[in-house]
């Protein structure tokens, strides 16, 4: 008997009765475990230097009041911790998706959704369409998430950081689901949210940074930038506001840079193609010469 489906899903697929499982979650344990160590880590980060500053007065003065307030900040970070670990378990508890279980082949039927501690069934019928959204960010996939569509509520269903569906092709996940959901009349899309809200100027790319990409001299980036429409932004960073106030940078906008190099690279295979076409072979040559 067949226990996994062959090829690229072979991790994240596995038969169960009349259908599959489609596996987001490997390992509950893991998960609980990174939700918990995420929210006891940031209250501490975000709390440390006003208790460090609030240690330091009380230990040079030695007053009781900056001591009690030392001691009121600690207290508080210790609840904040509480809270927000509880409020993350929660959370994770009741609303991540382990697992999705397509049973097209049932009567009736049926669709099995299992979070941590329950699972619910529907009829096959009321899911309206499956959308796999792949969030990228110039050019690199950054995460992965299949999308349950329901007459009444959508279920967003997303992989662990490290469980293999976090891997996958989402083309490859996308004809997947198509196969088996198209019997039943299920439509699947392929959707991609690119990011493209960078922060600016911390996160656009400097003159010589685009120049490198777009392998091209830094002179001719802001030329190439004009006629092919990257959004620019000029500022004075801190330090030359203060040491030379006249100086400015100007960084160019990723997502549309990137785009640009794409085009560029696309152009220059197309010329090479086209040159090597026109450029005549050796039995061109040698027929030319005996002419």
């Amino acid at each position: 008997m067949e226990t996994r489906h062959p090829g690229p899903l072979a991790e994240v697929v596995s038969p169960v009765r009349a259908g599959w499982r489609l596996l987001f979650v490997p390992s509950r344990a893991r998960e609980l475990a990174v939700a918990l160590g995420g929210s006891v880590m940031v209250p501490p980060v975000v709390a440390a230097p006003l208790l460090v500053a609030a240690l330091v007065a009380a230990v040079i003065s030695g007053s009781s009041l900056l001591w009690g307030s030392f001691w009121v900040l600690l207290a508080l970070t210790v609840v904040a911790v509480i809270l927000l670990a509880v409020a993350m378990l929660c959370v994770t508890v009741s609303m991540t998706v382990r697992w999705v279980e397509f049973r097209p082949l049932g009567t009736p039927a049926q669709v099995v959704i299992a979070r941590f501690l329950r699972s619910s069934t529907m009829a096959m019928a009321d899911l309206r369409r499956v959308v796999v959204i792949e969030r990228v960010s110039l050019g690199q996939r950054q995460s992965i998430k299949v999308v349950l569509h329901t007459g009444s509520e959508r279920v967003e269903c997303e992989p662990a950081t490290s469980a293999p569906l976090s891997r996958v092709d989402a083309q490859a996940l996308t004809d997947w689901l198509t196969e088996q959901l198209g019997r039943v009349q299920v439509a699947v899309e392929r959707q991609s949210e690119v990011k493209r809200d960078f922060l600016r100027p911390d996160e656009w790319w400097t003159p010589s940074h685009t120049a490198e990409l777009w392998r091209v001299p830094v002179g001719e980036v802001d030329g190439i930038a004009a006629q092919r429409g990257v959004e620019t932004y000029g500022y004075t960073p801190r330090a030359a506001a203060m040491y030379s106030p006249g100086t400015s940078v100007t960084v160019y906008d990723p997502g549309r840079a990137y785009e640009v190099a794409e085009e560029l690279r696309a152009e220059r295979a197309a010329g090479q193609a086209a040159d090597s076409t026109a450029a005549p072979g050796p039995a061109e040559h040698d027929a030319t010469d005996s002419r």
